[in-house]
């Protein structure tokens, strides 16, 4: 196995402005790494800041100090401070980013959207017409609604489709935001076999799972979000059963 993300030292904190500046340290110096193949499950109370951890290393929050470095195209890369045009290069080809929540264009087709990651590596509408259809038929959502703007479907469906999306193409790494909350238990086991299929396919997954069952069926590795809270430290262990 290879190392595909290390993290050194990752500080964030937020100032709220409205409480009279208060500085709210969430992240303080988190390091762990991950390897290919390997699955990370952040692990921890609510406000422990795993979410937040989530953001940072995708870039949606900049660090406040600390490091961030990511195997991109053959080379280490560091994204604390890394250019706009960088992130969004990683973000094509190197982390993929399955949140809670989704963000898409008004009026583009659901296919459409699950397509885009792969028309933009490359692939031939084609292919990615095909994968498209094999994902959303796997996660349950009717072909009668492929060609309708996904922002009009239920909360269920829109995860769905989001989860589709995120498994589109195979990414070296993948941060997974409760990527089965919600689910019924067919639709929750059809994404456990997506991610398993990541990891046989070499990917290093970063995850957040509150259901204990879909923890504990793809963790390797855990870090204890509340430790590395409380005592400014992340501790790491492994998933023994």
């Amino acid at each position: 196995m290879s190392k595909l993300i290390e993290v050194t030292n990752l500080s964030k904190s937020f100032t709220l402005h409205q409480q009279h500046g208060v500085v709210l340290d969430v992240l303080s110096e988190v390091s762990f790494s991950v390897n290919s193949a390997e699955c990370l499950v952040l692990h921890g109370q609510s406000g422990a800041g795993k979410s937040t951890l989530l953001r940072t290393l995708y870039g949606n929050y900049l660090a406040a100090t600390g490091s961030i470095q990511v195997w991109h195209a053959g080379e280490w890369l560091e994204l604390v401070g890394a250019t706009p045009r960088q992130v969004l290069e990683v973000r094509r080809q190197t982390l993929g980013y399955v949140s809670q929540f989704l963000r898409v264009i008004p009026r583009v087709s659901t296919l459409d959207v699950v397509m885009e990651p792969a028309l933009a590596r490359g692939w031939s509408k084609a292919q990615a017409q095909s994968r498209a259809q094999s994902l959303l038929s796997r996660l349950n959502i009717p072909q009668a609604l492929w060609q309708l703007a996904p922002g009009t479907f239920s909360g269920g469906e829109q995860q769905r489709v989001n989860i589709a999306r995120g498994f589109m193409v195979t990414w070296p790494l993948l941060l997974l935001d409760e990527p089965t909350a919600s689910l019924d238990d067919a639709n929750r086991q059809v994404v456990l076999e997506l991610i398993s299929e990541a990891k046989a396919a070499g990917s290093a997954l970063i995850g957040i799972f509150h259901d204990r069952a879909a923890r504990e069926a793809v963790a390797d590795r855990y870090l204890d979000m509340t430790a590395t809270r409380s005592q400014a430290l992340g501790q790491e262990y492994v998933y023994a059963g």
